[in-house]
């Protein structure tokens, strides 16, 4: 068995204990934390159950998506916001949710601010965890289809 140096050796042992960090931990802080921006988003551009006319009123004026009718769009954030953060908390479609939520970042990032990529990339990497790897075992994906999830 080879030595190695001393400063080799501590890397070793630091790589081995990251390496032993557990996906399914990994994956239910990526899934909680990333649901959090956005359900406080979602949270923004509703007073109840109706999108508020301040939340409209960004779509049309500093949000500004192309194709897209304001109202609309607003409604449709509005639903994404709340829809799709709330099933990674629990873990249910956690990967289509994650997916659905990237394209909301490009979007965000494409046409609404586009020097934030350091945010979104961020937020990327999250999404991009829960849909290569699973939402880990804390979900219900997990319970309801075992290892495929």
């Amino acid at each position: 068995m080879p030595t190695y140096p001393p400063l080799t050796r501590f890397a070793n042992s630091v790589t081995d204990m990251m390496n032993r960090i557990p996906h399914d931990l990994i994956a239910l802080i990526a899934r909680l934390s990333i649901a959090g921006v956005f359900w406080r988003s979602g949270e923004t551009k509703v007073n109840g159950w109706h999108v508020t006319d301040s939340a409209v009123y960004l779509f049309q004026t500093e949000y500004r998506l192309p194709l897209i009718d304001p109202w609309l769009a607003a409604h449709m954030a509005a639903i994404a916001e709340h829809l799709f953060p709330a099933l990674l908390v629990i873990g249910l479609m956690s990967r289509l949710s994650a997916l659905a939520l990237l394209g909301m970042t490009l979007v965000i990032e494409i046409f609404v601010y586009p020097d934030a990529w350091p945010t979104h990339g961020t937020w990327a990497a999250c999404f991009l965890i829960v849909m290569a790897k699973g939402p880990g075992r804390v979900s219900l994906d997990h319970l309801l289809l075992g290892k495929s999830a």
